[in-house]
């Protein structure tokens, strides 16, 4: 490879590389789903990254696949924030699987535009561990600037997406659909894999 392109790759950590990415260098949280951290590069959730996980509906299942994930960030003191949910968290439901409920924060916004900046400026503060959008549109800039928050942040940002949306420059993509055991996922895309992957959920 030449060198003037090996220092660029090495001083920017948001280019997606494919095969050749560093794994250590990502830090990850656990997904509580052995057979997912086998497929996830670094083995779980990587936090510094924004990840897209495309639903056919709200209420299918979705959340379920982070709340262990979000017990331990949560009891690792680090904040849980959910920004325009369209449900308001059924905090017995939260507490019962673990997460520390005075980590849980709930934004209410004012317009839509309020959702990413919101967003932006949690990810950046370096208190959150996770932060859950279910924007009804992002821009490529605004994409970006979410992805570099999270890497600032060292906090997983996670977009909720329906039919229609997609956002291609998500560094993990998963495609998540309801199945009789719990869900089933497509890795469509993951940094620093070019394998795309499926498997099942069971809960």
């Amino acid at each position: 490879m030449n060198q003037a392109l090996e220092d660029l790759l090495r001083s920017r950590a948001g280019i997606w590389r494919g095969l050749h990415s560093d794994h250590a260098a990502w830090p990850v949280v656990g997904s509580g789903f052995p057979e997912l951290d086998t497929v996830l590069p670094g083995g779980g959730w990587p936090l510094g990254t924004l990840a897209e996980i495309a639903i056919p509906a709200v209420g299918c299942g979705e959340l379920r696949l982070l709340l262990p994930a979000m017990a331990d960030l949560s009891r690792a003191g680090r904040h849980i924030v959910w920004i325009a949910p369209p449900y308001q968290p059924y905090a017995p439901g939260l507490l019962q699987a673990g997460l520390a409920l005075p980590q849980l924060l709930a934004v209410n916004v004012d317009t839509e535009d309020d959702i990413p900046w919101s967003a932006e400026k949690l990810l950046r503060s370096g208190g959150c561990g996770m932060v859950l959008l279910w924007p009804r549109r992002l821009d490529n800039r605004q994409i970006r600037r979410l992805q570099l928050a999270a890497e600032t942040g060292s906090a997983l940002a996670v977009l909720f997406v329906l039919p229609g949306q997609s956002y291609p420059g998500a560094a993990l993509r998963i495609g998540v659909c309801p199945s009789k055991p719990g869900l089933n996922l497509n890795i469509i895309k993951a940094r620093g894999s070019l394998r795309r992957s499926r498997l099942t959920i069971r809960f």
